[in-house]
């Protein structure tokens, strides 16, 4: 009786400590959110002003995508040397570079210094998005999911903070537009490295110790990884399609930029709103469920967006993507902390990444090309086979798990 009164005692001084580690990186999420939020929001702009062919002008946010691809493992082998919060402080040292590199570029007139910049930015992303599996580190498995979704409320503020220091501080260096955004840029980050300051994540024990635990590969191979590996990767891939492409599609369909611009402010929206309750409704309901609720509401959103294309077929299609992609997604990611040992948590957690954000890489750059060649119903008709095989994985995981367990 004493020894499950102490480990229930442990369990609640743990999940004080996640509480407290949960909230310093919802802060700090919101800030440096903002800083990748400077980026995302300039650079088609930028890239107008100083790429050699038009054509080019969105390539910044491509380079910005394949640098938070490119990030997470190298950020998952750094983090288990140095420990979390090391790691994620070279990510901050990324963020500060962002800002400064920008700058010079738009100083300079330079379009590859910019690009340079932009890749920078997608090495922070990398980091950041990493803070959701930072706050469960000390977390019991009951508070995961919530320690997640605590962090990606500060997703709602980084939308606001990066847009408001834009809005701020574009002309304030006259004629170069957009140098003073990108000094705030660098400031958001070096804040937001301050904040992080704050997170007590113990640092893994020496490997000696504990040894490297099994191979990768071994751990990509279990069901319950492939399961939760598909469903992040279809929820993150087609949102960031479906994103990418709506915007232009409604301009296509003779709406207004503030229309455009209204739509995915609502998207970002039912993005990070519900994560105020997802992880209850994981903890309640089951991670298997709310992760098909999301899958289930990604594909609703394609039917919507194939049904019409009025203001309100867009501005619903989008809503209902980004709360699908919400609870896909905390689902998913939910699902990768229960496939790996502690020892073992860094490699899984980043090789997790490297598969999520490589296919939403490879989304982004195809999806310009989908939608000029064949048309915004063609973007809504490749969400069904690659959702539709995600959800059918996670069937297949659960009747497995229900087997093992009778």
């Amino acid at each position: 009786m004493s020894a499950l009164a102490g480990a229930v005692e442990d369990a609640d001084a743990g999940d004080r400590l996640a509480r407290r580690n949960a909230l310093v990186l919802a802060v700090t999420q919101a800030l440096a959110g903002g800083n990748s939020t400077v980026l995302v929001a300039t650079a088609s702009i930028v890239g107008t002003m100083l790429a050699p062919d038009k054509g080019l002008a969105t390539l910044p946010v491509s380079m910005y995508v394949l640098g938070l691809w490119l990030g997470t493992l190298p950020l998952g082998v750094l983090a288990r040397r140095l420990g979390r919060r090391n790691a994620l402080q070279i990510g901050t040292v990324c963020g500060v570079l962002t800002g400064l590199i920008c700058c010079v570029a738009v100083l300079q007139g330079s379009f590859l210094i910019f690009n340079i910049g932009a890749v920078f930015s997608g090495f922070y992303a990398a980091a950041h998005n990493s803070y959701r599996f930072a706050a469960a580190d000390t977390a019991s498995e009951a508070f995961r999911p919530k320690a997640v979704s605590w962090v990606l409320v500060g997703g709602i503020f980084a939308g606001i903070v990066g847009a408001q220091l834009v809005i701020f501080t574009k002309d304030l260096w006259p004629p170069y537009l957009f140098a003073a955004s990108y000094i705030g840029q660098a400031l958001l980050a070096l804040v937001a490295g301050g904040v992080l300051m704050l997170v007590n994540i113990p640092k893994p024990p020496p490997r000696s110790a504990v040894g490297d635990g099994r191979p990768l590969l071994e751990i990509a191979r279990e069901p319950r990884f492939i399961v939760a590996v598909a469903c992040g990767v279809a929820a993150y891939s087609m949102m960031n399609m479906m994103m990418t492409s709506a915007p232009l599609a409604m301009i296509m369909c003779n709406h207004s930029v503030t229309d455009a611009t209204l739509g995915i402010q609502w998207h970002v929206l039912g993005m990070y709103a519900p994560s105020f309750i997802t992880g209850t409704l994981i903890a309640r309901f089951g991670v298997t469920r709310i992760a098909g609720l999301g899958l289930a509401l990604i594909i609703a959103a394609a039917v919507i967006g194939m049904a019409g294309i009025s203001l309100w077929h867009f501005w619903s299609a989008l809503a209902l993507l980004g709360v699908g992609w919400n609870f896909a997604f905390i689902g998913a990611s939910t699902m990768v902390m229960a496939c790996h040992r502690p020892n073992e948590r860094n490699k899984v957690q980043a090789f997790n990444d490297f598969l999520v954000f490589g296919t939403m890489a490879v989304g982004s750059f195809s999806s310009g090309q989908l939608l000029a060649n064949f048309g915004w119903s063609a973007v809504n008709e490749v969400v069904f086979p690659v959702v539709l095989a995600a959800a059918a994985l996670l069937v297949w995981g659960a009747a497995r798990q229900q087997v093992r367990t009778v």
